[in-house]
């Protein structure tokens, strides 16, 4: 059974920054495909980003250039850093494991003056 727990949210001023971490269990983070994603109130959720098991990445073009998603393969812990981050990036963030439809809890991000 596969069990992703975020953290690393919080309220941050427009053009601030914040890194989320996904401390997995029961998959390899190395190994699996990881992707994070995000749902603002009232909207559906989107995805974000995704590393595959070789690292290759993508973005979704609204954070293309502003996000980037890691690991640590020592930790098993997926990562999502997010800079010149704006009102329109609040949202409550999720880790997700494709392979096995898993979701963490979430975590909520507000990017607020």
């Amino acid at each position: 059974q596969v069990q992703l727990v975020e953290s690393g949210g919080g309220l941050v001023q427009p053009g601030g920054s914040l890194r989320l971490s996904c401390v997995a269990s029961g998959t390899i983070v190395s190994m699996s495909i990881m992707t994070w994603y995000r749902q603002a109130r009232g909207k559906q959720r989107e995805w974000v980003a995704t590393i595959e098991p070789g690292a290759n990445t993508a973005y979704a073009s609204s954070v293309w250039g502003r996000f980037t998603i890691s690991r640590d393969s020592a930790k098993n812990t997926l990562y999502l850093q997010m800079n010149s981050l704006s009102p329109e990036d609040t949202g409550v963030y999720y880790c997700h494991h494709p392979p096995t439809v898993s979701w963490g809890q979430g975590t909520q991000v507000t990017v607020s003056s």
